[in-house]
């Protein structure tokens, strides 16, 4: 077994234009102050990292990733959630993820989606010069809007959805075949790849590419009501990152899983910092450990209550009190021989 790594931090939610969070140099050694052991990059924020130069020049990957060592974190991953959802987009949502996009592909959903390709595998290449195993990127939907809908879908529209979205992904993980990186899809809702038989689905029309790999967020499967649990025995193989973010569901005679239209404060389901929400870390945490999960614990903090400073240093302690410490024998040793295949067959009566 082996010791999970951690704690980590997306810095996502925490990057902006006032210091400490608008610098590399200074939210890394923010980080650390938090007790923070790493950092996982968002990899479209030019406040924090050059794409392009991180894919172009190995110097410069070890470079940076240097001065994080300095101030004490490494680089866990690197993302391109926002860039990976912009792979596949339906009509419906282009004005709304339109900003995401350079300023030169925006309002031209066909360059939008060769740029949107291009800067993922520059994030593949990225990690092989940082020497990481592992990324993280939404899968983008073509078919999200079609999830419940009245009339039913027509026949073959989900069908033709996922063959085309296999067909886009493929050169990608092609990409990080070559790297050696593995593309760890988060299941998250408006991604096609929203929970195991949709993932499933996508991994089949890619004939099990080895690429193809999961991060685990029991967040969003508390409030799709899936078996969070489970979910980690039926995917171990596929799970190759994980992010430690709490939820809370409370359904009421007024609303349930969609929300009503409602603010994050007043849905029955609700993202809460660590330890506020109903996901048993417990359990999850000696799922990991058991399975031999050899990744980074990364907190993402995304609560509609608590400050997010609050959050942070809150959560670095709550991951180093759940990481498990994997024994290096069993509890019982003390109290075995030596194998002695002889008397073993005396003992069995096996002549």
């Amino acid at each position: 077994m082996k010791t999970i790594k951690g704690p980590g931090l997306f810095l996502a939610q925490f990057a902006g234009d006032e210091a400490p969070f608008n610098s590399w140099d200074a939210i890394t050694k923010w980080a650390a102050d938090c007790g923070y052991a790493g950092v996982q990059v968002p990899s479209w924020d030019a406040r924090l990292v050059d794409l392009a130069q991180l894919a172009a020049s190995k110097d410069y990957a070890e470079e940076w990733a240097g001065k994080a060592r300095e101030n004490g974190v490494e680089v866990t991953e690197l993302s391109t959630h926002i860039t990976g959802q912009l792979v596949a987009v339906h009509p419906a949502y282009d004005a709304w993820v339109d900003g995401f996009a350079a300023p030169e592909v925006r309002g031209k959903p066909k360059e939008r989606t060769e740029w949107a390709v291009d800067q993922v595998k520059k994030a593949l290449t990225a990690s092989r010069h940082l020497g990481i195993g592992q990324h993280v990127t939404f899968s983008g939907g073509l078919v999200w809007p079609f999830l419940y809908p009245f009339p039913q879908r027509p026949q073959g529209l989900v069908e033709t959805a996922f063959d085309e979205l296999a067909r886009r992904w493929r050169p990608i993980l092609d990409h990080a075949e070559e790297m050696g990186v593995d593309v760890c899809y988060e299941i998250h809702p408006m991604e096609d790849l929203h929970d195991g038989v949709t993932f499933e689905m996508f991994l089949e029309r890619l004939d099990n590419h080895p690429r193809c790999n999961m991060l685990y967020d029991p967040s969003h499967y508390v409030l799709q009501c899936l078996d969070y649990l489970e979910n980690i025995d039926i995917y171990k193989d596929r799970i190759k990152m994980f992010h430690v973010k709490d939820a809370e569901f409370n359904p009421t005679g007024r609303q349930g899983v969609y929300g009503g239209y409602q603010p994050w404060v007043d849905r029955a389901g609700r993202f809460r910092s660590l330890g506020d929400g109903q996901v048993d870390f417990g359990a999850i945490f000696s799922k990991m450990a058991a399975n031999d999960f050899e990744g980074w614990a990364v907190v993402e903090w995304e609560c509609c209550l608590k400050h997010p400073e609050d959050g942070a240093r809150e959560g670095a302690r709550f991951v180093k009190d759940h990481i498990i410490r994997v024994t290096p024998h069993a509890f019982d040793d003390f109290a075995g021989g030596a194998t002695d295949d002889a008397a073993n067959r005396k003992m069995l009566g096996i002549d």
